[in-house]
């Protein structure tokens, strides 16, 4: 997982974005072996309990598609409301859009 603040900060400079109605990715080409996520639910979502229940079902569907990703990636995915009244099937369909579309997902490589 991501936590550095210089990490986050690259992926808002450098970061390529794709964007669905339940959640943004940003987007990092690395040099890394291995691919890193972070996680970010605002205030927007509401109270902490919200945001939690929200950070675990994205930690759960990013555990299904880990054998899918490709090394080398830092990614931030960023909560939007709607997300809260949508179920894991479409949350985890909109994840995997994002994340096949910028290149994290499969043998297609974003530039």
């Amino acid at each position: 997982m991501l936590s550095k603040p210089e990490d986050f900060a690259a992926l808002q400079g450098e970061g390529t974005v794709r964007s669905h109605p339940l959640l943004v990715v940003r987007i990092r080409r690395t040099g890394l072996e291995e691919t890193r996520f972070g996680l970010s639910t605002g205030r927007k979502l509401g109270g902490a309990v919200v945001r939690n229940r929200v950070r675990r079902r994205l930690r759960e569907a990013l555990r299904a598609m880990a054998p899918s990703f490709q090394p080398g990636w830092d990614v931030l995915i960023i909560a939007r409301p709607p997300v809260i009244g949508a179920d894991f099937q479409a949350l985890a369909g909109a994840l995997q859009n994002l994340l096949r579309r910028g290149g994290v997902l499969g043998g297609r490589t974003a530039s």
